[in-house]
């Protein structure tokens, strides 16, 4: 059986050692942790490595069985830092994290591919790689925009992170996903929608609260999985106003499963 992850998004409102637990007990395998906000302001977990917090966090994940999968959000703007960064790393590191997830929000290219592979190069040290993710009101809003920062800053530990939501609001689909190289692809977050879009004043709002449990929607979830490596990591995220975050994450999981098993 696959084994299934969350992203913090899903319920958000819980701090991780909250979030670890009750994934665990909704039954997933691993857990994305939100550790640096999206924007300044913005709800995030911050976390100092060897901390008596990241201590506790370990101690739990160790005890419920959980890995923490990736940790975010690090935009990267012109004012981007490579020094920021290293904390937020280390931080992640600790706790066993596969990957850092990143946004492409500087329309110099250049610039955005020279930031890209250095963080690459920096996470490299930490045993982590760097996923990309694209989205339809960033700079970086496609698919074939991701893969072309990721080809150029040729670092081995770059990928792209494929949200199902993004990739069809922004005209993508699984046909476009089967011509990536497979490399790239390592870790893709599911959810459910209609399939015509929202108008365009809505669209941040669908992503950041309106989203259907996988199967629940009109998306080809089960194509897009199909057009994927088949060790690829599978998150779910689902942030949806209809829920409380345990009940969020309880029906995020059993409507996933649902959804695969029927594949």
């Amino acid at each position: 059986m696959r084994p299934l992850g969350v992203a913090h998004l899903t319920a958000l409102n819980l701090a991780p050692v909250e979030l670890v637990r009750e994934a665990a007990r909704a039954g997933f395998a691993a857990v994305g942790l939100r550790l640096h906000p999206v924007m300044p302001g913005a709800r995030a977990y911050p976390l100092k490595s060897g901390s008596l917090a990241a201590r506790e966090l370990k101690a739990v994940i160790a005890g419920e069985g959980v890995r923490v999968s990736d940790i975010e959000f690090v935009s990267l703007k012109p004012a981007f830092q490579l020094t920021d960064y290293e904390g937020l790393l280390a931080a992640g590191a600790d706790l066993g994290a596969s990957s850092l997830t990143v946004s492409g929000d500087d329309l110099d290219h250049a610039r955005l591919v020279h930031n890209f592979a250095a963080l690459c190069e920096l996470a490299g040290g930490y045993g982590m790689r760097v996923d990309l993710e694209f989205m339809r009101w960033r700079p970086v809003a496609t698919l074939q925009q991701a893969v072309a920062v990721v080809t150029a800053a040729r670092q081995g530990n770059a990928g792209v992170l494929l949200d199902a939501l993004h990739l069809y609001r922004s005209g993508g689909d699984e046909n476009a996903v089967a011509q990536v190289d497979p490399h790239y692809l390592r870790a893709v977050q599911v959810c459910d929608a209609p399939l015509q879009a929202p108008e365009e004043t809505l669209i941040i709002q669908e992503a950041r609260e309106g989203r259907l449990m996988p199967g629940r929607g009109q998306l080809p979830l089960e194509a897009l999985l199909s057009a994927l490596p088949a060790d690829v990591q599978v998150s779910v995220e689902t942030p949806s106003a209809l829920f409380a975050p345990e009940l969020c994450l309880k029906a995020a999981y059993e409507a996933t499963r649902s959804m695969l098993a029927s594949a």
